[in-house]
Parts: C-alpha cells; structure tokens; sequence
C-alpha cells in the first residue's frame, strides 16, 4: 500500500488514475439512470424538483471532469511514454501530485451529497444545484444561498490545478523525452492528439479559472461580477464558460480520436491512412476550437453579426474533424480486418461521431439553434458525441491496451457481448432525444405532462439507459474474470508497429532495458525502406536507476480542500491551515533528493 501511495511511476498513476475515475463513471451514470428513472413517465415523482437539479448538475460535472477526462488521463499516463521510448514522465513527482489533488477535488464534489447536516440543512444532499454550466446570473448568493454552489466552485478550482499540473508535464515529456530518432512527424497518433490537447487544457483551464475566481469574489465577498443591476453582465460568465467550454469538448474527443488513429491500423494491417493529414487536422481543431464559442449563446441576443461570424466558424469547424473520419475509412478499406473487440469499438465510435457531428452542423444555424437551444436535441447531441464518441473511444483504448496495462487479455466474446449492448443501448437512450426536443420537451425540467406526447418516447429512452448499464456490468464481470482467468499476453498480442508493444505486458518499472532507436513511424513493422526494429533486451545490460518514492505530492495536495474548507465553512484557521501543509509539502518536495 506505502508502495501505491508515494509511487511516482508513471505506469502506477495511470492504473490509479484509471479506478479512480472509472468508479466517478459509475456515480454518474447511477446519477444518470436516477434521472432517467423520473422522466420515465409524465409526473414523475422519484425525485423532488431540487434533488432533480443536483442530479443532473453532478451528472455533467462528474461526467466531464471526474470520469472522461482522467480517464483519457489513464491513457496519457500509462502509454505515452511507453509510445515515445522514455522511462517515466517529465517530472514525475508532478504526475503524482496532479493524481492525488483529481482525487481530493472528486471527493470534495461528491462529499456535498452527505454533509447537509452540517451546513443545517434540511436534507443529507447539498449537491451543486446550477447546472454543470453554473449560469450566474443563478450563482449568485441571492439566488443560491446554500453551500451549493460552493462546492461546485472550490471543487472545479482544485480539479483545474490537478489538469493544469499535468498538462505542462505531457507537454515537456513529450517535446523532450521522444527516443532518438523520433522525429515529430514519426511520433504515433495518439502521443499527437495527447499534445494538441495539452496545450488545449493549460490554455482553456484558466479561462474557467478567472471565471470561477469572479464567482467566489461574488458569493463570498459582496462583488459584483456578474449582477446587471451593478452594472456588470450576466454574459460575462456565459463568455468565460464557454471559451473553456467548448475546448473542453475537444479536451474530451481528440483523445478519442488519438485511440481511434492508434486501433484501426494494428487490425485493418496498414498503416494509417495519411497520417500527417491526421495530425495537422488534430492541431487545426485545436487551433479552430478557440473560434465557436459563441454557438452556445445563439438566444441570447450577440446581434447579427456575431451570429453570423460564429455561425461560419462552426461550420468550418466540421471540415478538419471530416478529414479524419475518411482517413479512417481509408484505414479500414482494403485492411486485412480483423474484428477484435477493440476494432468493434473504434467503428462504432466512427457512426456514432458522425451523427453526432451532423447534429452538431445543425447547431451551426442560428435560426435553427433558436428552436433547438434548452432542448433535448441538444442533449441528444452532446450524448452521442461525449458517449458515442468519447466513451465508446476509450473502451477501444481499454480493450486494445489492457494486455500492456495487465499482462492479460480481455474476453472476447464478453466484449463484444459488452460492444453490442452498449452499441444498442446509447441508440435506445439518445436517438428519442432528438425527436423529444423537436417536439418541445425542455431540458433540465424535472417532470413533464402527457398532453406533451413525449411519454413513449421518454420510456423508450429510459430502457436504453438501463441496457448501458447492463453493459456496463458486462464489462466488470469481463474485467474480474480476467483476473483469475485472462490468457497471459505476449509482448505484443495484436501485432502493433508502435514503441510499446517491444516490451513484456505489463512493462518492467524502468520501461525499456535499452532506449531504442525510432527509424521509421512504423518502427515494429516492415515498410518499403526499413525492416522492423528489434525488441529491447530482456536484461538490461547496464543497472537504471529508477525514482523512488515520494510523500510530499500526497501531502501538498492535502492542503488544497483543506484550503477550499475555509471558505465553505467561513472559519478562517483552516485556509491558514491548508496554506500551511500545502506550503511544507511544497517545500520539502523542492528539497527533497530525489535522483540518488
């Protein structure tokens, strides 16, 4: 255990950071099937209209920033540096530190579900309450006068700090630490897309960070950021939110798209097709994701010009990521197919990201978005492209990486039994939607009448929310029975061409006994002009020496809700307490001798 907390192995973290926020997955979709269970009939009485708001506003706050992200992070963690010939992250410590303040962030939000009683209120839950998007100007302490919104807040504050940490970590690793010979156009597909949303995430993550920081002046020091009758604009949050906010959609899927670029190739038996095309198209969404925020505010009233300008931008933005989706096809056509679970979940995240993304263009229309706005074609779309795409993107990853990770391999007939009922299930679940919000349903609205004419179809959309489930236990029973059972893995079981597959499944602690030399972007497979390289020694031949364990990152992080404590409870000795061990871990780390 001493060993699991104080690691700075980057393998460790991703494995940690993988549990962690698979079991932030399962709270949010149990908060998900809570809400599906009230909407399933008109009148619903599961849940009262206040316990429905924080239902759905921790579903899309657990969702986004304590499931998907970090488990993208897992992959970043655990793959990159394997994928890139190095022996450990940049700056390890920072790794561990990053993990350990996404956990106390994650646990801090959901403690408001159980400590109601000490803020003397009514009930167990205190639960943020505004939506995952926080709208002031309903923030504000006039409207939301409970500890709410605060833990929404400090909570998303210290979650940003764990993204950011990691953020500069991938960035320098991936710049500084690629094996000889790896240029940057030879670095695979997934290191690639990881980088772009890197630099997405230390770039998006103090706009928030300023917008929140507003927010917190406003609750808890009398400012007026965000009250028109002071003079201010509600508009600024929405301006702030969302240019974080639609980054963040791409934060979400390029990493998606990165696993998706790494699976078709090892099992279509070519390589990818154009792939620098692939690339550049990754960083231009990252360029262009900073140009169509204001797409989420075609109600609001920008005025004509502004409508138009963003209109255009989104629109442009389907270009790059339409690049993709036929490079892929190219991958797939004429491939020696092989259909492993993995590749099931790699095409079904190409359908699914597609009707996601014509959804998406309609959005791009501002008369149109007029009528879709606050409905639930807007969720419907946001679903298929944040579960069609990002989630069943990751199951591709799980599926294709989980011999590396494990040193066993996944059923397959259990994944496909998981593939298809998770394919079936989100179709049931997502496609009403659409049809529900053009027929008037708003979102966010906790109960609705028969006279609306939406019942079967919210029925229909209810039962597709429970078969994700089930398949969801498909897959832990696919994972626990591969604990005892699972076929040992080779070194490489799919026969990939990238760097990791050259190692023993799970990896050694040092990675590689010989930092190898890249040739090619291909380096494990024969091309026209270079033949494979050879694997690694099994023995080093020379002693590596490897980073040993450190304290200090657990301890500084503690310091952090310890800090956010201050506020939430205004007692004045626990910021100067948080400051304290957040200060001395800081302090000792710094001091601390961590090469010998």
């Amino acid at each position: 255990m001493k060993r699991w907390i104080t690691t700075t192995d980057h393998k460790r973290i991703g494995l940690l950071y993988f549990w962690t926020a698979f079991c932030f997955f399962l709270v949010g979709g149990l908060e998900a099937l809570l809400i599906r269970l009230q909407l399933a009939q008109p009148n619903g009485h599961l849940v009262s209209a206040e316990t429905y708001n924080q239902l759905f506003t921790m579903h899309g706050t657990t969702m986004v920033f304590l499931a998907l992200m970090p488990l993208s992070a897992s992959f970043f963690n655990y793959i990159v540096p394997l994928q890139i010939g190095a022996r450990d992250v940049a700056f390890p410590r920072l790794n561990a530190f990053s993990y350990w303040v996404f956990l106390l962030g994650g646990l801090l939000l959901n403690a408001s579900w159980l400590v109601g009683p000490l803020f003397h209120a009514p009930h167990w839950n205190v639960a943020p309450n505004g939506g995952w998007f926080g709208y002031a100007n309903l923030t504000e302490r006039q409207f939301s006068p409970g500890p709410n919104i605060d833990f929404w807040l400090l909570g998303l504050q210290i979650l940003g700090i764990s993204s950011l940490a990691a953020g500069f970590n991938f960035i320098v690793t991936i710049l500084n630490m690629r094996a000889p010979g790896m240029k940057m156009l030879r670095v695979p597909a997934f290191s690639w897309m990881t980088l772009v949303t890197q630099f997405l995430v230390i770039t998006a993550f103090p706009v928030i960070t300023v917008g929140l920081v507003f927010l917190m002046f406003d609750r808890f020091f009398g400012t007026h950021f965000y009250v028109a009758t002071a003079g201010a604009t509600p508009l600024l949050w929405q301006h702030l939110f969302w240019l974080f906010g639609h980054p963040e959609v791409y934060i979400l899927i390029l990493p998606a798209m990165g696993i998706v670029s790494e699976v078709l190739p090892t099992f279509a038996r070519k390589p990818l097709f154009g792939y620098t095309v692939v690339v550049f198209s990754g960083v231009l969404i990252g360029f262009m994701g900073w140009g169509v925020w204001s797409h989420h505010m075609f109600a609001v009233g920008l005025g004509p010009i502004a409508d138009s300008v963003f209109a255009g931008t989104t629109m442009l933005i389907a270009v790059p990521t339409g690049v993709k989706i036929f490079n892929w096809i190219a991958t797939l056509w004429g491939g020696d197919i092989r259909g492993s679970t993995a590749l099931h979940f790699a095409v079904g995240f190409i359908a699914m990201f597609i009707i996601g993304g014509l959804s998406g263009v309609t959005h791009a229309s501002p008369p149109a978005d007029l009528q879709q706005t606050d409905t639930y074609y807007v969720v419907a779309h946001i679903h298929y492209v944040l579960f069609g795409g990002t989630v069943l993107g990751l199951f591709a990853g799980i599926y294709y990486w989980w011999p590396k990770m494990t040193g066993r391999l996944l059923s397959e007939p259990l994944g496909k039994w998981h593939f298809w009922l998770t394919f079936l299930g989100m179709n049931l679940a997502f496609f009403p939607m659409h049809l529900i919000g053009l027929l008037g349903m708003p979102r966010r609205i906790y109960t609705y009448t028969p006279e609306l004419g939406v019942s079967a179809l919210n029925l229909v959309s209810t039962v597709g929310a429970f078969l994700i489930a089930v398949a969801i236990l498909v897959f832990l029973v696919n994972v626990l029975r591969t604990r005892t059972h699972g076929r040992p893995a080779p070194n490489d079981p799919w026969g990939g061409a990238t760097l990791e597959w050259s190692i023993p499944s799970p990896p050694p602690v040092y990675n590689f006994s010989v930092i190898p030399t890249v040739t090619s972007r291909l380096p494990r497979w024969k091309t026209e002009r270079h033949e494979p390289m050879r694997d690694p020694p099994a023995v080093p031949p020379v002693p590596i020496h490897v980073p040993p364990g450190s304290w200090w990152p657990l301890i500084a992080a503690l310091g952090l809700p310890v800090l956010a404590l201050a506020p939430l409870t205004h007692t004045l000795w626990l910021a100067f307490l948080g400051a304290a061990i957040l200060l001395v871990g800081i302090y000792r780390w710094a001091f601390e001798p961590f090469e010998v």
